[in-house]
């Protein structure tokens, strides 16, 4: 299952009144840490762990401290300290030498389920907004049982990152985390042969929001895209009120024609898209952009083709895996290059 806060509570929404429920949220990080601020993580009386707050390796004793939290019904804070040996972290070995501190919440009908039944409605309209938590002062463990959480919408459809972004907001003596929500990417599949599936696979695995589209009836079939959440054989003019209503964020043309690569880059290229990638050699790209009537003479890229990074890809999967690393980098303003500088960059 996906670790993305929408696949969470899709899990969580309808047993949230059959068992206790405990959210944990890491609200502060200090050096290397797997998650960071932000990153939540749901906890049931019955053994439920969705989503994961750090590599796999507190876990565990986390839940066993949410435990403590069903029992009490009271707020408490933790911190595992990877540089101090006798901390828990330290003495697993896990070697990380990071600190992060971590918020475990009751989530029940009396504290209106923290709003995350609110953040959830929102996720599945596609709207973002802004989910507050109180940080009570961590000078004590036990910290009371006042769950103190709002979440509010975002004005604007548009979202700018996919990226978790979160910050510690200071108001007077109360310190607050303010956690940015938006909803997976919308990725469009433009043509559904077999090296689109792949494609649409990984892309489902990393809770995204799939939909191919493939005017051809032997293409985009169920059967071929099991996971998909939409599959389309509608004019490709319909794209253009799809792509905005639907809010679809990213698209890779790869039908392996040229004329549908064609009408489908006239229309995706005049809407908002984050990314838009062409599958094939410059040149394919070049007669596509030419047979399309779009003129890209002195303008900054905006059409990615080649698509992907270069992995030295030679598969489908692997085709694969490099487009969906380039859109993931686009989409969160990343640089996709070498984190620790063992490739050289161009």
């Amino acid at each position: 299952m996906s670790s993305h806060l929408i696949a969470l509570l899709r899990t969580w929404h309808p047993l949230r009144d059959k068992t206790d429920w405990v959210l944990g949220t890491v609200y502060r990080t200090e050096g290397p840490c797997y998650r960071k601020s932000g990153a939540m993580m749901l906890f049931s009386a019955d053994g439920h762990q969705l989503g994961m707050l750090s590599g796999g390796c507190l876990e565990s004793d986390i839940h066993q401290q949410a435990r403590r939290v069903m029992h009490s019904g009271q707020v408490i804070t933790l911190t595992y300290d990877g540089s101090d040996e006798d901390d828990l972290s330290f003495q697993l070995g896990i070697g990380c030498g990071g600190t992060v501190h971590i918020l475990l919440q009751p989530v029940h009908a009396a504290n209106q389920y923290l709003e995350l039944d609110r953040v959830y409605a929102a996720l599945r309209e596609f709207r973002s907004g802004s989910y507050y938590q109180y940080i009570p002062d961590n000078q004590a463990d036990v910290v009371g049982d006042e769950s103190q959480t709002h979440f509010t919408e975002n004005d604007s459809s548009a979202v700018e990152s996919f990226r978790v972004r979160a910050r510690l907001i200071e108001e007077g003596e109360s310190l607050w985390l303010c956690t940015g929500i938006t909803p997976p990417p919308h990725l469009l599949i433009v043509g559904g042969g077999i090296d689109a599936r792949p494609l649409a696979a990984m892309g489902h695995q990393l809770g995204w929001r799939i939909s191919v589209w493939d005017p051809r009836p032997a293409n985009a079939r169920r059967e071929y895209f099991p996971l998909a959440d939409e599959l389309l054989n509608c004019p490709v003019d319909s794209l253009a009120e799809f792509v905005p209503s639907q809010k679809v964020n990213a698209a890779v043309l790869m039908s392996h024609n040229i004329e549908l690569d064609a009408s489908a880059l006239s229309v995706l290229h005049g809407t908002a898209l984050h990314y838009l990638a062409l599958l094939g050699p410059r040149s394919r790209r070049d007669r596509i952009v030419t047979k399309a009537g779009i003129d890209l003479t002195g303008q900054s890229p905006t059409i990615a083709g080649p698509a992907g990074l270069e992995i030295a890809a030679d598969l489908p999967e692997t085709i694969a895996l490099s487009i969906l690393a380039e859109c993931q980098a686009v989409l969160n303003q990343g640089s996709g290059r070498s984190i620790s500088g063992i490739l050289p960059h161009a």
